[in-house]
């Protein structure tokens, strides 16, 4: 009899204190082998490229940071220092995993102060943490800290695309600022939806669905605002593919990268993803697959 069926027969208590056994075992191991401290993370961001006065977008995934010897409040903390009191820290914080059209067909009325964001751990932490502010939109607010954030996160709800023109991530190109993945892939790039936006009227389809909805957001006072907005088109969203801007990125040596422990880091400049879409969409080839 194979371990996996006489695991399966033991008591559900017995199972229960085996799985975290084993979860800590790893843990332990990986701390062993590939633990890091938050100084070791604030060497390696420096290392890939991120500097003091940065106007940065963080993509996370807290789940890759197994060696990580501190806590997901000490990443938040590193990254704050890293661009320092002149830079801004920004974190996409949305609301709903899936489709944004699937989530506005069954969700209640989006609260900035009280909708938890959906996008992974230190998404969550960051919005909470003092002196972070929201921008009020119904499904892609962005949390954000420092010099620059109330102008970047100003009037989210009144743009015509969740990241279009007027959002914050239009703001971020406007601002010449950096896309950092730390544990996340590529395909997490939330930019990519303005760069959709911009090269809209040359794709042979458009991203966005037809019509307009008219979505309600509670802002930080309690008042009401309403957005009318496109979104984006749930068959072509599940056909995004933003592996194909990777080659191109690393031709042009706009691809930053090393690994710290588990932690895959990335570190990207926005006007270098836009040209390199920019180039893509002239030899006729957009990031999306059959």
């Amino acid at each position: 009899m194979s371990a996996h069926r006489l695991v399966n027969l033991l008591p559900k208590g017995t199972k229960d204190r085996l799985k975290g056994w084993r979860k800590r075992v790893r843990l332990a191991y990986m701390r062993h082998r590939h633990g890091f401290e938050p100084g070791g993370l604030m060497t390696a961001l420096r290392r890939v490229g991120v500097k003091l006065g940065d106007v940065l977008l963080v993509h996370s995934s807290y789940d890759k940071f197994a060696g990580f010897l501190g806590k997901p409040s000490d990443v938040i903390r590193v990254l704050q220092d890293a661009v320092g009191a002149t830079g801004t820290l920004l974190m996409p914080t949305l609301p709903f995993t899936g489709t944004a059209v699937d989530y506005v067909s069954r969700s209640a009325m989006f609260d900035v102060r009280r909708t938890p964001s959906q996008v992974g751990l230190l998404t969550e932490l960051f919005r909470r943490s003092p002196g972070v502010s929201r921008s009020v939109h119904p499904t892609h607010p962005v949390a954000g800290w420092g010099a620059n954030a109330e102008e970047i996160l100003a009037i989210h709800h009144l743009a015509h695309t969740p990241c279009g023109h007027g959002t914050p991530f239009a703001r971020l190109l406007e601002h010449d600022g950096r896309i950092l993945f730390l544990g996340a892939e590529i395909e997490s790039m939330t930019f990519f939806h303005y760069i959709e936006e911009v090269l809209e009227p040359s794709m042979p389809m458009s991203p966005f669905t037809a019509g307009e909805f008219s979505l309600q957001s509670r802002d930080d006072t309690g008042t009401v605002l309403m957005s009318k907005t496109r979104l984006f088109d749930p068959s072509l969203s599940r056909r995004r593919d933003l592996r194909k801007l990777e080659p191109v990125l690393r031709q042009q040596g706009a691809w930053a990268e090393m690994r710290l422990g588990q932690v895959g880091i990335i570190l990207l400049r926005a006007k270098d993803v836009m040209e390199a879409s920019k180039s893509l969409a002239a030899q006729g080839v957009y990031c999306y697959g059959p």
